[in-house]
């Protein structure tokens, strides 16, 4: 059994922004289950996903010529590892690569901003994650304006228009990748403010938990508001047909990692992906080496 295509659309439908120029966060609800109600359900529908990802991706590793870019973005909470966690269990880690990025090393500030990220564009036939991104420099770097005076910019090219000109060189980083073969998908997990704060406090009441906790984490609630604005601005920005954001709704886990396994799912399904041909030749190597081995001739149907 698989998910439909239909139920596909419904799940990430709702969610996915193409074109931002009419995006408002506000319109897209942290809470939203897309009308599923049943946990139960959800969970049978996230394991025939991954059952269908886990299919894919064999493909897409055998066929050795496209990738996948996952691009995670979220607040803190919001259940980024957790979806990982889950979405991509039943993924060959042969195929998968995830990178996390934090704080930019010393190093990486003597780069351009792109050039962390740059080296770890998965290769063909591989799934990549970004655990934060790139976009980290059109968020965090722009709410902390203390951030960019680090990265030893010359001073004319800090204007006013900085955000705007990162936003383009972002689209242009990712039309690139889309022309060599490197599909791109992009999540803001939409955690709510209130729901947010409820697992911080479970972070602290539960001692398995509390190294989950930093006190900066509480120190960026402070900045919500303008978290939020940076993130629309981004969204309606950076949104296009070949590497849409998913706007998936956070507060309510077991959705979050459905939504992102559809479109995960779909991503792949989109490349057209199969088991490479065999030619004429191989297939006379082929039969050899079954006679090799006494397996007699090809079965009837199998060639």
């Amino acid at each position: 059994m698989k998910i439909s295509r239909k139920d596909v659309d419904g799940f990430i439908g709702p969610y996915r922004i193409e074109d931002g120029s009419k995006f408002r966060l506000k319109d897209f609800d942290p809470a939203s289950t897309g009308g599923l109600k049943s946990k139960d359900r959800a969970k049978e529908l996230l394991a025939l996903g991954i059952e269908q990802l886990s299919a894919e991706q064999d493909k897409l590793y055998a066929d050795d010529r496209n990738a996948l870019l996952l691009v995670f973005q979220a607040m803190d909470a919001a259940g980024k590892d957790g979806t990982i966690k889950h979405v991509m269990s039943g993924v060959n880690p042969q195929g998968c690569q995830v990178y996390s990025f934090k704080s930019p090393s010393a190093e990486e500030l003597d780069h351009d901003y792109l050039w962390r990220t740059m080296k770890c564009v998965p290769e063909k036939g591989r799934i990549g994650i970004f655990n934060r991104s790139y976009y980290e420099e059109v968020l965090v770097v722009r709410v902390h304006p203390e951030i960019l005076a680090k990265q030893h910019l010359p001073s004319s090219l800090v204007t006013k228009k900085i955000w705007e000109e990162r936003f383009e060189d972002i689209v242009n980083f990712e039309r690139y990748l889309h022309r060599n073969g490197v599909k791109i998908r992009k999540f803001f997990l939409n955690v709510s403010h209130a729901e947010q704060k409820r697992r911080f406090l479970a972070r602290l009441d539960d001692p398995d938990k509390n190294w989950k906790f930093s006190l900066a984490d509480a120190e960026e609630r402070k900045h919500w508001d303008e978290y939020m604005k940076a993130y629309e601005e981004m969204i309606r920005a950076t949104a296009t047909p070949h590497s849409p954001w998913y706007v998936v709704p956070a507060d309510n886990k077991w959705f979050t990692r459905l939504v992102v396994a559809a479109a995960t799912v779909d991503a792949l399904q989109r490349m057209n992906l199969a088991y490479p041909t065999v030619g004429p030749e191989k297939l006379k190597e082929l039969e050899a080496a079954r006679k090799e081995l006494g397996g007699g001739t090809r079965p009837p149907g199998k060639g």
